[in-house]
């Protein structure tokens, strides 16, 4: 295309935001008309016995987009138009230099190894923590699924033990997990481990798998077939992979672009993931082409470094995540998802009423309410209404029959039967089910 030098123009402003402001104008940023200014000079350091200058120029196109190109040619030219103005003042018009590129200073010869682990690590090894949520999510929804925890409930098996080993369980192999990962990592000599702090790594991770088992436990809440979960697991754990290289990192790049909308994003734990990793992976990588460290714990102050609120962002989550699996978990039906939200309120409520009903047992100065079935309840109002007939002929009546073995060796009383109604016909063939230790033979 044919090229038009035009003469520029001297203009003078009192500031520098001032100069900001028209340069940026008509842009992305501004909207509007463009404007046809193309640098800003501040001459006020310059003396005949040299030259210092600050330069002004649009950065709009600038860093890692598809126009780097425009950045990458713009300030050797605006560095040689000031300087071949400069020269012409001191020296007169018949002086003048071309400075056509920018290069570095000679120096001994090396081969350069480009990281690129470190530029792909973000992606590559988001998709490998995050494989081990669906194994979780399908161990649980299992559970669910087969009615195992039911039977172990039966058998005696309460809330809190059951979660303290099945956390257990996968906090261990979470560990073990990603031990491995660091270490085979850094033993094939991937930079992304080896000039990262390994403190910050192991912080990073420790809370990240923390988040991820209490998130597993929160989404098992919502699946009752095992098939479901895992397809769901596995697009959960692809999607935000890919979502994350290529839209959530244009946000985190982009220097306009809001942080507090970034922080809503990093709500999802594999966002967060993905830019702890672009952290990790973006000093590693800087840190190898200039011979220096990576990560270290007083880059976090840095206002570039997300790290420090990726950290606070996942522990915070991870708090709430666990209370959110603890309260579904409650109002979830038998052996299906997510019941009635408010079921867990009700309970409560209930838990702390005065005691005005048959259905409440105290013992031991604690009341204890029986959230009985439909079926339960109602065979308890008929036991009522017999009990009040005098001409009742019913073969068996049972009216909130109780037992209580006395504890030995320091153990607590074991209540085998509580506040069973029962009334039975005569003529009528009845028979008792349940498993060991239900209560039958106490009966």
């Amino acid at each position: 295309p044919d090229i038009q030098c035009v003469e520029g123009v001297l203009l003078w402003r009192e500031s520098t935001s001032v100069i900001n402001d028209e340069l940026l104008k008509g842009y992305i940023q501004r909207g509007g008309k463009t404007n046809e200014f193309i640098a800003g000079y501040d001459f006020l350091s310059s003396t005949e016995y040299g030259l210092g200058i600050n330069v002004w120029y649009n950065s709009t196109y600038g860093g890692k987009t598809a126009f780097s190109f425009i950045a990458a040619l713009r300030v050797p030219r605006l560095v040689n138009a000031v300087s071949n103005a400069y020269l012409k003042y001191i020296r007169g018009p018949g002086m003048e230099v071309l400075l056509e590129y920018v290069k570095d200073m000679p120096k001994v010869g090396t081969s350069y190894r480009f990281d690129l682990s470190s530029l792909i690590s973000p992606l590559f090894f988001t998709w490998i923590v995050e494989l081990l949520f669906p194994v979780m999510l399908t161990y649980l929804v299992y559970e669910k699924q087969q009615k195992l925890k039911i039977m172990m409930k039966m058998q005696g098996l309460k809330d809190g033990p059951y979660w303290m080993i099945s956390y257990g369980y996968f906090f261990v192999l979470s560990v073990v997990y990603m031990t491995f990962f660091v270490i085979f990592g850094s033993l094939i000599g991937l930079n992304f481990f080896r000039v990262n702090n390994y403190g910050i790594q192991i912080v990073f991770f420790f809370v990240y798998i923390n988040l991820q088992i209490a998130f597993a436990f929160f989404v098992a809440s919502f699946f009752s077939s095992v098939k479901i979960a895992t397809v769901i697991g596995y697009i959960y754990v692809f999607g935000s992979g890919l979502l994350g290289a290529f839209l959530f990192r244009f946000f985190i790049e982009d220097i306009n672009f809001s942080r507090g909308w970034i922080l809503v994003m990093e709500i999802v734990p594999g966002f967060s993931l993905y830019r702890g990793l672009y952290e990790l992976g973006q000093y590693a990588f800087s840190g190898n082409a200039m011979g220096a460290t990576g990560m270290m714990w007083e880059n976090l102050k840095d206002p570039i470094n997300g790290m420090r609120d990726i950290l606070i962002v996942m522990t915070v989550e991870w708090a709430l995540m666990l209370v959110l699996a603890f309260y579904l978990d409650q109002v979830s039906s038998i052996g299906g998802s997510v019941g009635n939200p408010l079921l867990f309120f009700r309970c409560l409520q209930k838990k702390y009423a005065p005691p005005l009903q048959s259905s409440f047992v105290q013992q031991n100065h604690k009341v204890a309410v029986d959230m009985e079935k439909a079926d339960v309840a109602q065979e308890r109002h008929v036991v009522e209404q017999l009990l009040m007939d005098s001409n009742a002929n019913q073969a068996i009546i049972c009216d909130n029959l109780r037992k209580v073995y006395p504890g030995k060796d320091g153990n607590p009383d074991k209540l085998a039967v509580r506040g069973l109604s029962l009334a039975l016909p005569k003529g009528q063939c009845f028979g008792m089910l349940g498993p060991n230790g239900a209560g039958k033979t106490s009966f």
